[in-house]
């Protein structure tokens, strides 16, 4: 990080959380911030679900959850990028405030509840995106929605022409009852229509689920089962928690997902238990606490094919996928291994 983006970085941490998000969103969209460019090696190149990645470091859904931004983030280093979530219609979301920083404990709050433009204005964007990015949308549900269901399939439909990936959120805790998706019956039944839309598309993509940290083993053992059976080309592990386990800032006690360094083993342990359940058949996203090369190997070793970032970039600035890509091919090449996909699973016991 350089001294201009040190002093950003200062001016946006006196800021309020959300007014310094969109801040940092307007400087991407102005090309003021961090753009280190494509980086890859022979070390980092890899392939996800069929996805040609040329480094295996993506930023989070929820960063850009409106797409806005995505000419600046192309060119900000990262292997993947994923948007959104996006919903059929618009929706405000909850009532600010709805970000928290927790600073002593290197993570944040966040209770936005879906807000974003809807589908219509999103596929806008998304027409008009960079076609040197490996782009995916994460599908969302309306809060008032009759048929959550039917709304992952139908941001899908509008989309998904206009993407590489797409994902099944049902594990945000800010939308009432959308974790309720994620048992056994109600998921195969909503994976099933979200499938058969998938399908439908001129360019079948793949389509990855998002689960949450905060599933018990049985719940976990169904989440596979269903994962496996359904279709889907990976998981994404994990999203934000309800845990506040250990935690030390003032806004500890504030409603929301946590997310952050404090989520790194708890959400380690499930993708390691996830990736034991399904046998290495299907690719596995790791998601939470990464904010450093050596946490990003060690998600890839405990059974990640690739991983993504978001809350670190509030303490690390928007370099900082840069820099964890570049800093993981010198741990690749450290530990002798030719390409990160042979590291993959490499690690897996310690955490399970």
């Amino acid at each position: 990080m350089n001294l201009f983006e040190r002093a950003g970085m200062v001016l946006l941490r006196r800021m309020d959380p959300e007014a310094a998000h969109g801040l940092a969103l307007q400087a991407l969209r102005a090309g003021a911030a961090a753009a280190p460019g494509l980086v890859t090696s022979a070390r980092l190149r890899t392939q996800v679900a069929g996805l040609n990645l040329p480094n295996p470091v993506g930023l989070a859904a929820g960063f850009d959850k409106n797409a806005t931004a995505l000419q600046g983030l192309s060119r900000a280093g990262f292997g993947f990028v994923e948007v959104g979530a996006a919903t059929p219609r618009p929706q405000p979301g909850n009532p600010r405030p709805r970000l928290f920083r927790l600073t002593e404990d290197a993570a944040a709050i966040n209770r936005f509840g879906f807000n974003n433009d809807g589908m219509e204005a999103i596929a806008g964007r998304l027409a008009t995106r960079p076609r040197d990015l490996v782009l995916g949308l994460n599908l969302g549900a309306n809060k008032d929605s009759p048929d959550r269901a039917a709304d992952f399939a139908a941001v899908l439909a509008r989309c998904g022409a206009l993407v590489e990936f797409a994902t099944v959120n049902v594990s945000s805790p800010n939308t009432e009852k959308l974790r309720d998706l994620q048992g056994k019956a109600a998921l195969s039944a909503l994976l099933a229509g979200v499938m058969a839309e998938r399908d439908g598309l001129e360019r079948p993509i793949p389509v990855f689920l998002k689960i949450a940290p905060d599933l018990d083993t049985a719940a976990l053992e169904d989440v596979a089962e269903v994962a496996l059976e359904s279709g889907v080309s990976g998981v994404i592990a994990t999203n934000t928690t309800l845990s506040r386990v250990g935690l030390r800032s003032r806004h500890a006690g504030e409603a929301g997902g946590l997310s952050g360094q404090p989520l790194f083993e708890r959400a380690t342990r499930v993708l390691a238990q996830l990736s034991t359940l399904t046998e290495g058949r299907l690719p596995l996203i790791g998601v939470g606490g990464v904010g450093s090369a050596e946490q990003a190997y060690e998600k890839i070793r405990a059974g990640a094919s690739a991983v993504q970032l978001y809350t670190a970039l509030v303490y690390g600035g928007l370099g900082l996928g840069a820099e964890i890509a570049r800093g993981l091919d010198e741990l690749l090449a450290r530990d002798g291994f030719a390409n990160v996909a042979d590291a993959v699973g490499t690690g897996r016991t310690a955490w399970t």
